[in-house]
């Protein structure tokens, strides 16, 4: 990775370029019949106003569907569900009850406070919160079934049959089946491309893949507590030491023989097939580094065959991925709920003073471009506002050629199936997917004709409209306190890394690590995220960009010497320690007092000598970085 990342592209190109995730087609069959059979169900039974309902159900469970292990698959969507009933309670009752504009903006205003702090707790907390809003604003505008409290039980049902649908794909009968084995084999398929890159301008780029994957294999293990039946730990052990020894040797810019970078790619193919052998060549490793990637894949062959493997790794669990990261009453819940709030009560201001045909639609733009875990609030925004134009263009379209039930219940079922890549590949397409869908669920349940789909379009710019005031231009969060949290955390977890290391006893040492690199992979998802907004943000992240790049650096250099303790007999120096430790300090203090570093950190273009400590270049070039012009 360079040191210092020239960037060319205008923050609106990036803006605007949408990701190349994989087509989840799995996720995509299931949503699409998990919507199509509740509203077919509806049609056939003549309550079509129940099978919408029970359809937005399943249309929330879909946007929060997965393909994992069966309980944290029915966790997730069970929580964010939950929530969306709950809202729909609270809205079709405020709605039952003919209450005054005033009243329903208070009921609104304190149920986006709710929302917005729970929002704020972690994943499943922003998802909840999320839908908590949205179907609350929904309930309170679209015309009730009969009878009016059945709206909230029928999206349950909805989503319980998405969850059905999902059993079989996660019974795993067979390991190719379980999703655990997938992600294992991608972590193996990952670390293969990392060894074959390594020593080229590519690495570092195999290497943040390889990261990406790791943590999603570690959201899906169990904890200790339950029994790991399938011994997919020692192989996720191994598969952690080996990433290890790979971010030394690309640090180092030492290479490894083909034939070595070949293995973890033999590992996946047996991971998937349920075990077997594969050989590990003697190919004779002669650094610290190498040695240490030897031992991780010769543990990972003994793992793969079903026999006992030893690396000298802590037994330590990883961190349950949906713990809570912030209380509920936390400052920062506090501060997003009533973020939340403030916007929402500025939308029921202006929906009383406006004469708009469905005013539910600006609360419930609000909660969706207002998820604190989608990016940038500015990005979000804009693409909603462009995406519903679009969505409401191509609605029209549709409904100009046929308005007859069956034929808009396949398009409503071919939107939702389109909605699990969408959401992956850009926020923009997101919305221009979810637009015809909304819209030609409203047609179904005769609450909306095609004259009114164009408000719609007003409706979004002035909910975009009063997110970008009130929730971003007004706001006192300003960017800093997004991207420079970040950094502050992994220099954090990077420090803790480096006493593992340099203790003796090297407690917790392998956990420690995973930490600091998930967190370097959060910094840096932050920075890249505000390169695609206008000043101030992308300028701040331009400016804090090397600093993440000679973090990530530094994370190679600590494993690289993490490698050379305990394969090459190196005693740590105290004193180059310490300057280590000083600038990780001062890197932590600049963060906090929003200073980004304005000098270059040069990334090493020759392989490093492994008779030198490679804590103390990396010492080198922190201070370089460090270094006040």
């Amino acid at each position: 990775m360079p040191a210092h990342e020239q960037i060319p592209t205008p923050w609106w190109a990036r803006a605007v370029r949408p990701a190349r995730p994989p087509v989840p087609v799995v996720l995509m069959v299931r949503a699409a019949v998990g919507l199509a059979v509740p509203l077919s169900v509806g049609l056939l039974s003549h309550r079509l106003d129940l099978g919408v309902f029970a359809g937005l159900g399943a249309m929330h469970a879909t946007m929060n569907d997965r393909v994992e292990p069966v309980l944290l698959r029915v966790g997730r969507v069970g929580s964010a569900v939950a929530a969306s009933a709950s809202g729909m309670l609270v809205g079709t009752a405020l709605q039952h009850a003919h209450v005054g504009a005033a009243v329903l903006g208070v009921g609104l205003t304190l149920t986006a406070f709710v929302s917005g702090a729970l929002s704020a707790t972690g994943p499943r907390g922003s998802a909840a919160g999320m839908l908590l809003l949205v179907s609350a604003a929904l309930g309170s505008g679209m015309p009730l079934p009969g009878p009016w409290w059945a709206a909230a039980p029928m999206m349950l049902v909805g989503a319980a049959f998405v969850v059905l649908l999902g059993l079989p794909a996660t019974a795993h009968r067979r390991p190719a089946s379980d999703p655990r084995n997938r992600a294992l084999a991608a972590v193996y398929e990952a670390l293969g491309r990392t060894l074959a890159d390594l020593g080229t301008v590519r690495g570092a780029g195999a290497r943040r893949v390889l990261t990406a994957r790791l943590n999603q294999l570690q959201d899906l293990l169990p904890n200790r507590r339950r029994p790991d039946r399938a011994g997919l730990r020692p192989m996720y052990e191994a598969a952690l030491a080996a990433t290890e020894a790979a971010t030394g040797l690309l640090w180092a810019w030492r290479p490894v023989p083909p034939e070595v970078a070949a293995v973890p790619g033999l590992l996946a193919e047996a991971v998937r097939r349920g075990g077997g052998e594969v050989v590990v060549p003697d190919w004779g490793p002669d650094t610290p580094a190498r040695q240490a990637l030897d031992v991780a894949l010769r543990a990972a062959a003994e793992a793969v065959a079903g026999r006992p493997a030893r690396i000298g790794t802590a037994p330590a669990p990883p961190p349950d991925p949906w713990r809570l990261r912030a209380g509920l009453l936390s400052g920062p819940s506090v501060r997003y709920g009533l973020r939340v709030a403030l916007c929402i009560a500025a939308g029921s201001v202006v929906t009383a003073n406006f004469p708009l045909s469905r005013s539910y639609w600006v609360p419930m733009t609000i909660a969706f471009v207002l998820k604190p875990d989608l990016g940038s609030v500015f990005l979000r925004a804009v693409s909603r506002a462009v995406g519903t134009v679009l969505g409401v263009a191509v609605t029209a379209a549709l409904l100009s050629l046929t308005t007859e039930e069956w034929a808009l219940t396949a398009v409503a079922a071919l939107c939702v199936a389109l909605l699990p890549y969408a959401t992956a590949a850009h926020y923009g397409l997101n919305t221009l997917v979810m637009t015809p869908m909304a819209l030609v669920l409203l047609q179904l349940g005769g609450q909306s004709s095609a004259a009114e789909f164009w408000p719609r379009v007003l409706d979004s710019v002035l909910a975009s409209a009063v997110v970008l005031l009130f929730g971003y231009l007004l706001w006192p969060e300003r960017p800093r306190h997004r991207i420079e949290p970040r950094l502050v955390t992994a220099t954090t977890a990077l420090r803790a890394y480096l006493d593992a290391v340099t203790d003796h006893r090297r407690t917790g040492e392998v956990w420690l690590r995973r930490t600091a690199y998930r967190s370097l992979a959060d910094a840096r998802h932050e920075v890249r995220q505000g390169l695609a907004e206008p000043p101030p943000t992308g300028r701040l992240a331009e400016q804090w960009l090397p600093a993440t790049a000679a973090l990530e650096r530094l994370g190679g250099a600590v494993a690289a010497f993490a490698a050379q303790v305990r394969y090459g007999g190196r005693v740590p120096d105290p004193a180059e320690t310490e300057r280590v430790r000083r600038a990780l300090d001062e890197l932590t203090a600049a963060a906090r007092e929003h200073r980004p570093p304005t000098s270059p950190a040069a990334r090493p273009s020759a392989p490093h000598d492994p008779a030198l400590s490679a804590l103390g270049r990396a010492a080198d070039e922190l201070e370089v970085l460090l270094r006040k012009r």
